[in-house]
């Protein structure tokens, strides 16, 4: 049956108008963000400030590496410029402010994505985490040191923060973890996701890390949400620090209850070996060695080793 529609030249007209003006107010209010803070200033002094074994020299330029979106990238240019052929930041504030505007740009239309644009302004919350980049590279540092003195294989800093996914998922998480503490929690997690599918390590934005953290290897670990990690904690491969079970949201049909405690917290000085699974709400104390492979669903005292006492044995037969 043939409808008949009049003047459809101005309908579909106005409705390209409306497409288009609905177009250019959602770029522009993507791209009004400008940094007006003074973190510029404290990120070129901290340059100045490295010494060696930290990278120093400003005439070096690396390989290209590029990331599927632009925060990485402008992150790890603005926290190890010399690593990662950004030297213009080094002493030129200016250029600096220009690049964290660049990165607030990105972030606040991470952060606009899952907020109410009616209600939420998310300026102070870019503000706030740019503003905080100097403290983040300072955590870093000490990151990329535990690093360094945790593998025999480590022969510079510059190889760290280039070539390991654990340096570059501690790196992605202090910024995340930031954004989930400030409720951004969606976009945090976005970044964390991009970072596991970069580096095979998952650690959820909502974890506590403390100082001096190392993931040696890294592929397969996993930190959930609740956990919390002490200063000094070397973490090897395939490692969970996991739930060991769920409770159910009461009066929701198959809803798993949110927003308590499920994972463990582990001290300072910490050693965990590859392929162990740390489970629930317990505490692992300081000074502790947990031993490749094991299983650990109870508390674990200070100055303790943990291991498998009895391994499985081995047969052999002749191939010939």
């Amino acid at each position: 049956m043939a409808v008949c529609c009049g003047n459809t030249k101005g309908i579909v007209a106005d409705g390209a108008k409306k497409n288009y003006f609905h177009s250019m107010a959602s770029i522009a209010f993507q791209m009004r963000y400008e940094y007006t803070g003074d973190a510029h200033e404290a990120l070129v002094e901290s340059y100045h400030a490295d010494e060696s074994p930290f990278p120093t020299d400003d005439t070096r330029v690396y390989p290209r590496h590029d990331s599927l979106r632009e925060e990485p990238l402008l992150l790890k240019q603005l926290l190890f410029p010399r690593c990662w052929n950004a030297t213009e930041v080094v002493g030129d504030p200016e250029e600096t402010r220009d690049r964290l505007t660049k990165l607030g740009s990105s972030l606040h239309k991470g952060v606009t994505a899952y907020s109410d644009r009616d209600v939420d302004d998310p300026t102070g919350v870019v503000d706030g985490l740019l503003d905080g980049l100097p403290a983040i590279r300072r955590a870093l540092k000490k990151d990329v040191e535990a690093a360094y003195k945790g593998d025999p294989a480590a022969k510079s800093y510059c190889e760290i923060i280039r070539s390991y996914p654990g340096f570059h998922a501690i790196l992605i998480h202090r910024v995340a973890h930031v954004l989930y503490e400030v409720g951004s929690v969606e976009y945090a997690r976005e970044l964390a996701e991009y970072s596991k599918v970069e580096t095979g390590i998952d650690i959820h934005p909502g974890a506590d890390i403390g100082e001096y953290f190392f993931v040696d290897h890294g592929t397969g670990v996993v930190i959930g949400e609740t956990a919390t990690v002490g200063d000094w904690v070397r973490i090897y491969q395939n490692v969970t620090l996991g739930a060991l079970h769920f409770e159910e949201e009461e009066g929701e049909d198959q809803m798993l209850a949110k927003d308590y405690k499920r994972h463990p917290n582990i001290g300072d000085h910490v050693v965990i070996g590859a392929g162990s699974n740390v489970l629930g709400a317990i505490d692992i104390g300081d000074h502790v060695s947990i031993g490749a492979n094991s299983w650990v669903t109870d508390d674990v005292p200070d100055g303790t080793s943990v291991f498998i006492a009895d391994h499985p044995e081995q047969e052999r037969k002749s191939n010939r």
